[in-house]
């Protein structure tokens, strides 16, 4: 619209203002807040039509039609055409007269065929924010067009706020009473429109209060007195107020709250902690509107708060479950890098250890070298144990899981135990009768009771105690949500406590990552509680720690229950013969260190070795091979295929063909998160010659 000189906000401007925003304060609903503004603005402006629209952020919804005034031209417009009207189809400025949009213009056929002879469209905006719109069509003079743009000035804010709640709390139950009555007369009276809103503010289930330049409260909300659980005679001033719910003011506070009444208008506060009656704290959301002087000439605000204490708890706890999940993927990264790091290793110390076991095979006793290789061997041999720790924490490790009764398999470890940690320290066991069965490998629960115990050990100054109790837990929904990783089902639980000094929140946090230790140099590797995490999540539990400085610590792991009955103990194996053969041997590998040495250990067994680097020079060999090849020792990893479509590829040649595979870690190729499928013959490296001379004859046997 083309711009125009003021002409002045007349008496029934005024009035009409004062009533919309006393109906505003009691519209909690959006339909009855598009009602009232649209007869109120239609009697106001004189407009043939006044429609109320909710915006939408959804591009391909049209803007929610709130009313419509008259109810009979409520299919005036379909949802389409309505669309049209709003900013993001129609952001240039609309003409007031229809004949005006330029031809082929979209909003031109629906305003024809209509019948519309004039518009203006007004937006309804809180901070900056779009929220609705309202349409008024066929004005009857240009003089009332300009009252009708006066007043929404000033009607514009606090009608885009109560839209804005009426919106949010669309959903609850409790709206503000209708007002009773109606101004029977509307006439320029300020004062009959002041009572009027005395009861929209005292019935508004929102927290609202009227309050003057005199530090007088003048009126308190039902919502304000509900949340906060102060009435008006609690709080008869703003100082009251402020004192009981901010206590003591800083200075730049106190300055913000006394220049309140410089405002002219509406001007939002921000967030304000209160507390509340009762003691507790909720937090605000303040904004103010001044009203002008309508309490016998005194400057008189509008203060409407949205109480946002629960969204604020809820944003809190997301925060914390946002800290928890980046605490699981750091470890996951660290424990992908620990799987790589122990697999490239593990293919050095296979070179190490077979180098060193045939060197020693070939010595005459008394040898002076004899002690040297005797010393590399046990180094490698512990060097290969920290691997295995690290395959641990990154979940590679091969397992053996069998079902299992915690009850007997701890109970069979507490003499073990008790020598590990020493006379000193009591040992108390705890069993639960009816315990669950369990599925996962004897040898990993001896590392996890091994691994805290010793943990516990370490924290006992002197004197002190070790409890270890199981038992049988349902855990629900609700438990899962404070603990990070737990799941909701039946677990068995095994718990290890002592009394020693414990741990604060700093080190809690990074206890499971690995060469983390709060020990001395030399006195821990900073392993073991990364290889419990690693053994516990490798059979899909969970763990929890709770711990106190000066108390002490308790480790809680939850592992999947079993169902079923644990089988019977299997008979002891047979011996296995002499691990020694002559058979032909295909032999791949693409480390060449690996392949020379693997290749020495099997022909100093007797056995006949054709040897590759890569799989496609072992299918060269077979195919030119003459004889028979009983069996395929393979990596699990190499370029051009994996070991396993290996073995698939020389079954056509060889249909007997034995397969035995071998790797740093164990490849998702030949198992299934960390276990083995059953059948499948593998040899962890590094091995000794032994170990893998056993293998071989097993795999062809």
């Amino acid at each position: 619209m083309n711009s125009r000189k003021d002409p002045g906000f007349s008496p029934a401007a005024q009035l009409m203002a004062v009533e919309v925003i006393s109906e505003l304060l009691v519209s909690s609903s959006p339909q009855r807040l598009g009602e009232v503004l649209t007869e109120h603005l239609r009697e106001l402006t004189g407009a043939r039509t006044v429609m109320v629209l909710a915006h939408s952020d959804n591009p391909s919804v049209a803007h929610e039609l709130l009313n419509v005034s008259p109810a009979r031209r409520a299919a005036l417009f379909t949802p389409e055409e309505l669309n049209l009207f709003c900013y993001r189809s129609t952001p240039e400025e609309i003409p007031l007269l229809p004949e005006e949009l330029p031809q082929g213009h979209p909003l031109l056929p629906p305003l024809q065929r209509a019948g519309i002879q004039s518009m203006v469209r007004y937006k309804l905006c809180v901070g900056g924010e779009l929220v609705g719109l309202l349409l008024l069509f066929d004005l009857h003079t240009l003089q009332r067009i300009y009252e009708t743009t006066q007043a929404i000035a000033l009607l514009a804010p606090p009608i885009a706020l109560a839209l804005k709640n009426a919106i949010a709390f669309r959903m609850i139950e409790e709206q503000a009473q209708e007002l009773e009555q109606r101004v029977e007369e509307r006439t320029a009276e300020l004062r009959e429109a002041q009572a009027l809103l005395q009861i929209a503010v005292a019935n508004s289930p929102f927290p609202t209060m009227i309050h003057d330049e005199e530090d007088r409260v003048l009126l308190l909300s039902t919502g304000w007195t509900r949340l906060s659980g102060y009435t008006i005679d609690d709080i008869p001033t703003l100082s009251d107020w402020t004192e009981k719910a901010y206590g003591e003011r800083t200075g730049v506070e106190k300055q913000y709250i006394d220049n309140l009444f410089s405002i002219d208008q509406t001007r939002y506060n921000g967030e304000w902690v209160v507390t509340a009656k009762d003691g507790s704290k909720r937090v605000w959301d303040f904004q103010t509107t001044p009203l002008g002087r309508v309490n016998k000439g005194k400057r008189v605000l509008l203060s409407i708060a949205t109480d946002i204490t629960e969204s604020k708890r809820a944003k809190e706890e997301t925060s914390r479950l946002e800290a928890q999940l980046l605490q699981a993927q750091k470890l996951e990264s660290i424990g992908r890098l620990a799987g790589g790091v122990a697999h490239d290793f593990n293919n050095m110390l296979s070179v190490i250890l077979g180098h060193a076991n045939l060197a020693l095979m070939d010595m005459e006793p008394g040898d002076r070298l004899q002690a040297g290789l005797e010393e590399i061997r046990m180094a490698a041999e512990r060097s290969a144990d920290l691997t295995r720790q690290l395959l641990a924490f990154a979940r590679k490790q091969t397992a053996s899981p069998k079902v299992l009764d915690l009850n007997e398999t701890v109970g069979n470890m507490l003499k073990m135990l008790q020598r590990l940690i020493g006379e000193r320290i009591k040992l108390v066991w705890k069993p639960h009768a009816g315990l669950w069965p369990v599925l996962v490998d004897p040898s990993q629960i001896d590392q996890i009771l091994a691994n805290l115990c010793v943990n516990s050990r370490d924290c006992i100054a002197d004197i002190g105690t070790i409890t270890i109790e199981t038992g049988n837990s349902l855990i629900d929904e609700s438990r899962c949500a404070p603990h990070e990783g737990f799941a909701p089902g039946e677990y068995v639980r095994v718990s290890i406590s002592d009394d020693g000094c414990g741990m604060d929140e700093e080190t809690l946090s990074h206890i499971f990552e690995p060469f983390f230790t709060t020990k001395e140099v030399g006195a821990g590797t900073g392993l073991g509680l990364a290889t419990v995490y690693g053994v516990v999540k490798q059979n899909e539990g969970s763990i929890s720690v709770s711990s106190r400085p000066g108390i002490g610590t308790t480790f809680a792991i939850y592992l999947p229950r079993r169902h079923g009955n644990a089988p019977p103990p299997a008979p002891e194996p047979c011996a296995l013969p002499a691990a020694r053969g002559k058979e032909t041997i295909l032999l791949v590998e693409d480390e060449a260190a690996i392949l020379s040495i693997v290749e020495m250990m099997l022909v100093r067994q007797g056995y006949r070795v054709l040897s590759a680097h890569t799989p496609g020079e072992a299918i060269q060999l077979a195919r030119e091979h003459s004889g028979e090849i009983r069996l395929l020792i393979t990596d699990v990893v190499m370029p051009e295929m994996n070991g396993r479509d290996l073995a698939k590829s020389l079954l056509s040649l060889y249909p007997n063909l034995k397969r035995l595979f071998m790797s740093g870690y164990t490849a998702n190729v030949i198992a299934h998160h960390g276990v083995l499928d059953e059948g499948v013959h593998f040899i962890q490296k590094p091995f000794s010659v032994s170990e893998f001379a056993a293998k071989v004859r097993a795999a062809l046997e």
